[in-house]
Parts: structure tokens; sequence; C-alpha cells
């Protein structure tokens, strides 16, 4: 009976195999350099889907069939790791990358104080405070829904807007990310707002009281542990935690509450009935600032990112390895449903790079070539 070699001498057999994968590997890319080389002089893109196609079928064609996956995979890096090589090597760069430079020159290296804002929402809203945090003055401008901000920056109404994008309780705001894909903007500052809700109400009312409470359904969410603990109480959705406040004091009788900031109760000669009734204390709500046209300000170190992908396999793992082959980290990747169309999403990143860097330049010019539609919407600095 034959002995089994001790794990040293398997390690030993790896070590050498690994010395000789190594080797190649290095043969291989100062070969892909020179193929970078020729591609260059004869103005041929780097990324050929049908070579790659071929020889990924070849390669399975001379493999076991219990190590086809796993030589896939592998075979998939390493295209990744040479067409990155190949794009650095051969320098060209995109009309975006010429638009981000052009933008840090023409950027102002202060962000703008006084200047008008499109929020959703009244006085005392959430967005107004972000706005407050964010500009030194802000000529407010009011608008009944997330859409409309969109849409007056589209129009030039207004030089900024504010909307919300995700809460640390409550998760993200679907119906902005859904609005993004519909609207031309771009990201310029980003703010996170520590949110309070309190039950407000009309001078004199007490809990028992109350039979309708007021809120937006975010804030509601927020406060699920507390409205569990109450019985015989309606909770009703609106537009705003501000907008509920103010119906709360335009309403008759005393049996209506509002969810809403501790400042609508002088906005809106309320009394604060229950002070911070949210799930948890740690909980902020992440806003985003946006303009009609690209600014990039000093110390923007978050770029965000919106595309589709083809409706194949790996799709989203081919292009997630090239964050990693680059050596990008992600703070955030969302998927949204595309409308009319089953089964397949737009994808939102959040990517902590700082613009400046020649990596995150290099991924902008190779994304394009992954994905059927893509979108860069803006590089900037998140304040608190």
């Amino acid at each position: 009976m034959q002995q089994m070699p001790e794990n040293s001498e398997y390690r030993k057999k790896i070590d050498d195999i690994d010395r000789q994968i190594t080797g190649l590997l290095k043969e291989r890319m100062e070969t892909a350099a020179a193929i970078a080389g020729y591609k260059k002089e004869h103005g041929i893109p780097v990324f050929d889907a049908a070579r790659e196609r071929s020889k990924l079928n070849e390669i399975a064609a001379g493999t076991d069939p219990e190590l086809r996956g796993y030589m896939a995979l592998l075979y998939s890096m390493i295209f990744e790791v040479s067409r990155s090589y190949q794009t650095q090597i051969i320098g060209a760069r995109s009309g975006l990358a010429e638009k981000i430079s052009g933008a840090i020159d023409g950027t102002p290296k202060l962000f703008p104080g006084f200047v008008s804002v499109a929020c959703q929402g009244i006085d005392g809203a959430n967005s107004q405070f972000a706005c407050d945090k964010l500009f030194e003055h802000a000529n407010i401008m009011y608008f009944s829904d997330f859409g409309a901000v969109f849409k007056a920056i589209e129009k030039g109404l207004c030089r900024y807007g504010v909307v919300p994008v995700e809460n640390s309780t409550a998760g993200s705001v679907n119906s902005v990310y859904d609005l993004m894909m519909h609207h031309r903007f771009y990201i310029v500052r980003s703010i996170r707002v520590k949110i309070d809700h309190n039950l407000l109400v009309k001078p004199g009312t007490k809990l028992s009281d109350v039979r309708e409470i007021y809120s937006h359904e975010q804030a509601i969410s927020q406060c699920s542990g507390f409205l569990s603990g109450l019985s015989g109480v309606k909770v009703i959705p609106c537009e705003n935690t501000a907008v509920a406040a103010k119906m709360v004091s335009e309403s008759e009788g005393n049996d209506k509450a509002a969810l809403a900031s501790r400042q609508c109760v002088s906005f809106y000669h309320l009394e604060c009935l229950a002070e911070s009734v949210q799930n948890t204390d740690n909980n902020y709500t992440r806003f985003i600032c946006i303009s009609k046209d690209l600014e990039i300000y000093p110390g923007a170190d978050r770029t965000s990112l919106m595309l589709t992908l083809p409706h194949e396999q790996g799709s989203l793992y081919k292009l997630l390895s090239k964050f990693y082959a680059l050596g990008i980290n992600l703070n955030k990747l969302e998927s949204r449903p595309l409308p009319g169309k089953d089964f397949e999403f737009m994808f939102y990143f959040d990517i902590d790079t700082p613009v400046y860097s020649p990596a995150l330049l290099q991924l902008l010019d190779e994304l394009p070539s992954y994905c059927e539609s893509f979108t860069y919407l803006g590089s900037y600095g998140e304040v608190f």
C-alpha cells in the first residue's frame, strides 16, 4: 500500500507549482504589454469580447468537468487583470476623464454660502436642516415631492437641490433612487443629519386624546417601536414630517398628533408630548446636494455611479472584480428594478476613492465596456 506524503511534502509541491505559475503569469503580462503597444499603435480597443469568449470555451473544453467552473473563474480574473494592465499602458483618457479634470480646475475652492436651493416639504422639514448645515444662507424653494426637486434643478430654477437617499434605521429612500434613473444631475456634496422624532400635539392635548398620528413613511418606520405600544391609534403617512406638524396645527379638535422634529414646535405652535420616540438614538439620514452642472470641490473623496449590466451570467461578478483588481473600495451598492424589464436592475455605486486617484480614472475609462448604460453622478465630499 502506497504511503501518503506528509503535509509538508504537499506544501513543498504546492510551492514549486506556485513558482512556475508566477513565472508564467509574469511572462503572460509581459506579452500582454506588447499587445497593448500594438493596440495603441493601430487604434484597437483593449477589450475584445469575442476573443475572451473563445479563449474561455477553449479552456473549458480542455479541462476536466469538475474543474471547469474553477478554471473559468480563474481565467476571468486573469483576463480582467490583463485588460487593466493594457489600459494603464495605453494611457488613453476618455471624454469623461477630461470632463472631470476640467471640473476640478474650474470649480471654486470654497463651497458657496449664498445660493438658491430646492427642497421637498415646508419649513421645519429635515431637508431644511440639511440645507442649513450645508450653506451659510440658503434661499430655499419648497416643492411638494422629490420629483419636482429634480425638475427644478434640470430647468435651472435653483442652483442646488437637497434630497434624502438613506436612513441608518429605515434604509434607502427608494423613491429617490427611482427618480435618479429619469433625471440628469450631479452630486456635489453629501451630509448626514441626526434625526430626532417627537410626538407633537396641539397645546393641552393628552396622549389618551390622540386617535390619529401623521408623519412621513420613513419616520413612521423609524418609530415603529413607540407606535406599536399605542392602542386605538391610526397611523397615517403623509408627504413630510413638517407637513404632518402643520396639519395637526391647523386641525380641529385635539385628537391628532405628528411625528416631527423638535423645531416644528415653534414653527407651528405645538407641544411636545413625547421626546425622541425613534427606535434608536443612532438615527441619521444622509442627504445629497445635487446640481445641473458638474462641480468638484476640493477634498472630493467619494464618487457615485449608476449603471445597468447585460442580463447574462456573471456580469455583476465581472464588474466587481474590476473594483478588486484596481484596489477600489465600495461604500454602497444599491439595486432598483428597471421599469418594463423583468428581473433586470439599475445598480447604484458609492465609491470610497479620491477623485484624484489614477485608479478611479482608469475604472471610469473601462466601465463602459462592461455596461449597457453608464452614468457618472459626480465626485464629492461628505460632511457631518
